[in-house]
């Protein structure tokens, strides 16, 4: 009777079994992840598509046929019947959605291009805003920026928009400057600069300094940059520079990717002061001169200030020397009253810079504009 050979395993084939078990798994389900982001994204572009399809559908036939006096009955009664064949994905209320959708984005091709990168919520909650400049706004920032809709939504509901330069441009400007943002794929000042900004997280007491407002700044870094935007990056805090031998410090130093620029912060307790505008441009000319690296654009300088004046910020012409002026709030006031603040904000700038064009146009011997007129 012939003997079995009896094989002896080294405990090193069964380590290497494991470890190409790991490796393998480790693979595989990178691809099947990958595969179902793929799946999710190409389920979500053909919703998109055929949700758009439908909205625009609704319309044509409720607009175009002149059916509005009792357009509300047909999409009431249409939903109650797509909803008991095909779900509660067609019901009357997403059917609203879908309209809604169609009527802010009509162009097809737009809607194809964005969805690929946005999906049907993006567009949707984008589709309720009625300010076609702020839409824009936000689908720009979300297309870039990547964000969820939860983050949009935090975003709408802090105000972004009203608190940036951008929003106290004449219509036509601001959307020549979003054009140019998206076609160049650069934000510019007026879009990342926000004013005031909400700082209200830090959770400072009723009296308190300049080092201990930076002291919280950098506690709550990661919830700053939030507030400041993505593509802000922390470089340095109190960072010395030496000028015929005597010592400077900027209190921040930040860098922002998209814009290619450094970004120097200064904090400031009181009110602003024309002073502070001279100190700032003595930093930027000095980061200009030993920080700036190729390829880089000239640094900008922003000036968080307890209180400002209008009129001060626009004496001094500070933008002409990269410098952006804002006011930080350490406790939220009521936002009705914050959003009352804003568009009076808004419609003010707007109204001096009709003014300023007028004043141009007087001194250039160039005809009148209707904003004159109306303003007459």
């Amino acid at each position: 009777m012939k003997q079995r050979a009896i094989v002896k395993r080294n405990p090193t084939d069964l380590l290497s079994v494991k470890e190409i078990v790991h490796h393998l798994f480790a693979d595989v389900a990178a691809m099947i992840e990958q595969a179902k982001e793929r799946v999710a994204m190409a389920v979500n572009a053909e919703l998109t598509d055929l949700y758009w399809k439908i909205g625009t559908r609704i319309r044509h036939d409720i607009l175009n046929k002149q059916r509005a006096p009792y357009g509300k009955r047909i999409v009431s009664s249409l939903g109650r019947q797509l909803k008991e064949t095909y779900g509660s994905g067609y019901s009357e209320k997403n059917l609203r959605h879908m309209i809604s959708v169609a009527a802010a984005f009509p162009d097809v091709q737009i809607v194809s291009a964005l969805r690929r990168e946005l999906d049907w919520t993006h567009l949707k909650t984008l589709s309720y805003i009625k300010d076609p400049v702020r839409r824009e706004f936000y689908l720009e920032l979300c297309r870039r920026e990547r964000w969820s809709t939860r983050t949009l939504q935090e975003r709408m509901q802090a105000m972004f928009y009203e608190r940036t330069a951008l929003s106290r441009k004449p219509e036509v400007l601001a959307r020549k400057e979003l054009e140019e943002v998206r076609s160049e794929g650069k934000l510019t000042p007026d879009v990342v600069f926000r004013d005031p900004y909400f700082l209200d997280f830090l959770g400072l007491k009723d009296t308190y300094s300049e080092k201990d407002l930076e002291t919280a700044i950098l506690r709550e870094l990661e919830r700053v940059l939030q507030e400041l935007g993505s593509d802000f990056a922390f470089l340095d805090r109190q960072k010395r520079i030496t000028i015929d031998g005597e010592d400077y410090y900027i209190d921040l130093l930040f860098y922002h990717r998209s814009m290619k620029r450094l970004v120097a912060i200064e904090l400031k307790l009181g009110k602003f002061q024309a002073a502070d505008k001279g100190q700032m441009e003595l930093y930027l000319r000095w980061l200009d001169r030993y920080e700036r690296r190729e390829g880089e654009e000239s640094p900008l300088g922003l000036i968080l200030c307890a209180e400002k004046t209008a009129e001060h910020v626009e004496l001094l012409q500070l933008e002409k020397s990269g410098i952006r002026v804002a006011q930080y709030l350490t406790q939220l006031p009521p936002k009705k009253l914050l959003l009352q603040r804003l568009r009076t904000a808004i419609q003010v700038a707007r109204e001096q810079y009709a003014q300023r064009q007028i004043e141009g146009a007087d001194g250039l011997d160039i005809p009148r504009t209707k904003v004159e007129s109306k303003n007459k």
